[in-house]
């Protein structure tokens, strides 16, 4: 078969989207103590689709990018809780959550991180005491490697001229292998991090978040779309619900055996993927127009970012809008206050 030409714009993304892929990387303020004693203590652990990354405002303190529009600032708000919000983008089950996340793997927003660079942080667990009373966890989807895979599927879409290269190389030989790997590793430390919380957290109920649908019906999308999928094959966007919905069955599995409250969110969602346009739309592309209050923008942007053509404002890379945060907030409070 004859070899495909790479588009020109695809060829000055691709040179970009290794270090893209990690961006995965909440202005209201602590509580005073006084304020914090009268209430619940609820923490809330895990990466850029808890921390509400690229959804104005963001704190711009430690490259965690936490949004003021996350859901666990709005649980806390809507039910009366002492927030600390660990959340933050690119953390992992291990390195994030487990143990402290390394400074290597701070991303932002801001992506640009300032002089020096961004430091390493502590590990989310160690919020957690016999005080508190409520725990949200949504974590997996770094650990997994979601940002290499999505990576890997551009790289192949730009390159090949298959219709689904990437479910190609991940159903088959070393990328199934890697990627069944990672699904067992990915599983036994989420296991090991459920037991962390309930030893640490010994009177918390605790709910485990899953992940909102990105493109559960692509056919809004278009081929060199970089406020959707970009150079992701059109073929390849029902395997990568696929995936999604593999890593969610993984996730509510370990809530069921750990005594957790499991959060759906990608069925509320469905109808709202990144390939949808205007208010049905919940889900950023991979560089697309920011949402939510202000005027915050991720200036100056990283220089992988300025490789990737499109006009969006920022490289969001495939997380939830302002609306996909309104959404997350919506599911974890009505499964944290049902049976009360």
């Amino acid at each position: 078969m004859s070899r495909c030409r790479m588009p020109a714009l695809a060829r000055l993304a691709l040179a970009g989207l290794a270090s893209l892929a990690a961006v995965g990387a909440s202005l209201a303020p602590p509580s005073s103590p006084a304020a914090a004693a009268d209430r619940p203590e609820y923490v809330a652990l895990g990466d850029s689709y808890s921390a509400g990354v690229f959804v104005r405002l963001w704190e711009e303190k430690d490259g965690c990018g936490r949004s003021g529009r996350n859901y666990p600032h709005q649980v806390a708000a809507r039910l009366g809780y002492a927030l600390k919000d660990r959340t933050c983008g690119a953390a992992e089950v291990v390195d994030g959550v487990l143990a402290p996340q390394p400074a290597s793997k701070v991303y932002g927003p801001p992506t640009t991180p300032p002089p020096g660079g961004w430091r390493s942080l502590p590990a989310q667990v160690d919020a957690l005491s016999d005080h508190t009373r409520v725990v949200t966890v949504s974590i997996g989807g770094n650990s997994l490697g979601f940002g290499p895979i999505m990576t890997k599927c551009l790289t192949l879409g730009a390159t090949t001229p298959w219709s689904a290269p990437c479910r190609r190389y991940f159903g088959q030989g070393e990328g199934k292998a890697w990627l069944d790997g990672r699904f067992a590793a990915l599983g036994r430390d989420f296991g090991r991090m459920m037991g962390e919380i309930h030893d640490r957290a010994r009177h918390a109920r605790v709910a485990v978040v899953g992940y909102p649908a990105i493109a559960a019906d692509g056919s809004g999308c278009g081929y060199l779309h970089w406020d959707q999928l970009g150079s992701v094959k059109k073929g390849d966007i029902p395997w990568l619900d696929e995936l999604e919905q593999r890593l969610n069955r993984l996730l509510e599995e370990q809530a069921v055996r750990h005594r957790a409250t499991y959060v759906d969110t990608y069925g509320p969602s469905v109808r709202h993927g990144v390939c949808e346009s205007g208010e049905a739309k919940w889900m950023y592309g991979i560089r697309d127009d920011l949402t939510g209050d202000g005027d915050q923008t991720d200036q100056p942007p990283s220089q992988e970012c300025l490789k990737i053509p499109g006009s969006g404002q920022s490289c969001t890379f495939v997380h939830p809008n302002a609306r996909g945060l309104d959404n997350q907030a919506h599911q974890v409070i009505r499964a944290l206050t049902s049976g009360r």
